[in-house]
């Protein structure tokens, strides 16, 4: 650009920088550069007779620029000039078309290209087909593509970009498959498509072929394809391939990292995903945000609480999914002071608090037992989903607040949010909490409305209901009409009650299930016993003691829990950056 300024100022000393031929070198360079373009205008200006090259730099610099609606503008006065329009004029003019969106007017240049026989063009015709294609015309570009005499793998590129840019999966891999019949080669922005095609409709075996196609072929491998094979890898957790396609890529950047790391923590490898994000010289948001999930995934929120305090350190400003897995790790470790810091940063920051951080604070808060401000989050929240309605539901059955939990089951279905399965689970807990047998029957037998099939984990909180209750002839019989057969845990739920409420009959029934299910577990013994000895039946109740040592069962070592939620506040001893 320096030697382009001062041909520049050469012409202007010897006076022919009004001449089209001597400036149009200055002013084609000034036009396709943007931090240039100002001055190309002012070339134009004092131009006294503008040839179709000068017009054509303007077409094309306007239409790459931030300005592109200028393109039309030049194009009118080049027609209005008298000069002569050849096929760049076109693709400058088409492109800027798709820049701005307007079909129409790209409908009105299409004319103008058919009244001046430029469509047999191939470079023109490829431009109308990815204008079409990318303004939500895919039928257009398809019908100039079929009548295109000529066609090069811009023009089977284009037409899959468009139909991948419109949904329209399964014309891609169509479109692919017409491509080798025809036996025209793609290359890897076609197979990039194609695998995006791919992974969307969940055709893996037209993956497999794919994959198969770019290595009988030997198409390069870019570092798009690369991406692409890596995160297909990672979603069917084919994490090995994965790998082999990270290590065979000859250029990476942030984003095959980024990929890699989200793949090896999908598939559980987070000593693999950690190594990753240590071997990277560059790190931006998702990086920390993927191995920060990656850690709280793994239950493991001490490490991942440290690792956002290395972020914050880093200044890498956190975005709303960091955030939420953050908060994640707060909830589960009981770290309500580092939680609350998180979110006194995201107010002073002005950070989007969207559904997602809402929701993890909700449960946070309701975790912690802090039920006002878990409220006062809840009423915040501009969007809420089920998730949202089952986290405050939840958070006031666990807390005691029973019958406020079912008001808000009230207000949810009201709202018209469709409740999930975890929200019945919510429902059922405060029914239970609060002695409601009948109205916790009822939540339980309007699933089927929800069309939501009930789970081991629902019937468990049935069997639970009426065994607090006293009801433990129902609680029995319901167990027995189950439709699916229950686990140990639905019948220690039943053995349990059975010891609170004395029940020595009942027990005998239930510890001969348990110990056919699950002969090993000390606790099945443990609870019977127990139950004698509460019924001062001293003899029974030595006599399974006796069992448990002649089955050679061992009764697990009591422990304590010292201070967990302390230890772990203290372990990450987190620093928010100030403000």
């Amino acid at each position: 650009m320096e030697a382009i300024k001062k041909l520049h100022g050469r012409l202007i000393v010897t006076g022919l920088y009004r001449d089209a031929y001597s400036i149009s070198r200055v002013l084609s360079s000034y036009a396709i550069s943007s931090a240039y373009f100002n001055d190309a205008r002012l070339v134009l200006h004092q131009i006294e007779q503008p040839h179709k090259y000068i017009w054509n730099s303007m077409i094309r610099g306007s239409s790459q620029s931030d300005q592109p609606n200028e393109a039309f503008s030049y194009y009118n006065q080049m027609r209005q000039n008298g000069s002569e329009q050849n096929h760049l004029t076109f693709i400058f003019i088409v492109k800027a078309c798709e820049r701005i969106k307007q079909i129409e007017a790209g409908r009105q240049i299409h004319g103008q290209i058919i009244k001046l026989s430029f469509l047999s063009h191939l470079f023109v015709s490829n431009a109308l087909i990815h204008m079409y294609a990318f303004c939500g015309a895919p039928e257009l570009a398809r019908k100039i593509f079929d009548e295109t005499p000529e066609r090069d793998l811009v023009s089977w590129n284009s037409l899959i970009c468009g139909y991948g840019q419109n949904k329209r999966m399964r014309d891609v891999l169509d479109l692919f498959e017409a491509m080798q019949s025809e036996n025209v080669i793609a290359d890897a922005v076609t197979l990039v498509k194609v695998l995006l095609a791919c992974c969307h409709s969940e055709d893996w075996n037209m993956m497999d072929k794919a994959v198969k196609y770019m290595r009988d072929n030997n198409v390069k491998m870019d570092i798009y394809l690369g991406n692409a094979l890596i995160d297909i890898y990672g979603r069917r957790g084919c994490i090995e391939l994965a790998r082999r396609t990270f290590d065979e890529m000859s250029e990476r950047n942030v984003v095959s990292y980024n990929t890699m790391i989200m793949s090896c923590t999908k598939a559980g490898e987070l000593a693999a995903a950690r190594k990753l994000f240590n071997e990277m010289l560059e790190r931006d948001v998702i990086s920390w945000s993927s191995i920060i999930n990656g850690y709280s995934q793994a239950k493991q929120f001490t490490r991942a609480l440290e690792l956002f305090n290395e972020m914050m350190v880093a200044e890498v400003k956190p975005d709303e999914i960091t955030l939420a897995s953050v908060l994640s790790a707060c909830a589960h470790l009981g770290a309500l002071d580092i939680g609350k810091g998180i979110h006194d940063y995201i107010r002073k920051n002005n950070i989007r608090a969207d559904i997602y951080i809402g929701n993890s604070l909700i449960n946070m808060y309701c975790k912690s037992a802090c039920i006002a401000e878990a409220l006062e989050v809840f009423e915040e929240m501009k969007q809420k989903d089920t998730v949202t309605w089952t986290s405050i539901i939840s958070g006031m059955a666990v807390n005691g607040f029973a019958n406020t939990a079912l008001e808000f089951f009230g207000q949810m279905l009201d709202a018209g949010i469709k409740p999930s399965g975890p929200t019945f689970i919510a429902i059922l807990h405060a029914c239970t909490h609060n002695g409601l047998v009948d109205e916790g029957v009822q939540y339980f037998q309007s699933m089927r409305e929800y069309r939501i099939e009930p789970d081991m984990k629902h019937y468990g909180c049935i069997v639970d209901l009426l065994s607090r209750s006293g009801k433990l002839e129902e609680a029995y019989n319901f167990i027995e009409k189950m439709p699916v057969a229950p686990d140990p845990v639905i019948w220690r739920i039943l053995l349990s009650a059975c010891k609170q409420h004395g029940n020595v009959e009942m027990a005998e029934i239930v510890t001969k299930k348990l110990l056919y299910m699950d002969p090993s577990n000390s606790g099945n013994y443990v609870l019977l016993s127990t139950t004698y000895a509460g019924a001062n039946r001293w003899d029974e109740s030595m006599k399974v003691r006796d069992l448990m040592e002649e089955s050679n069962v061992q009764k697990e070592a009591a422990c304590s829990s010292i201070g967990v939620d302390s230890k772990a506040q203290e372990s990450t001893d987190i620093s928010l950056v100030p403000g």
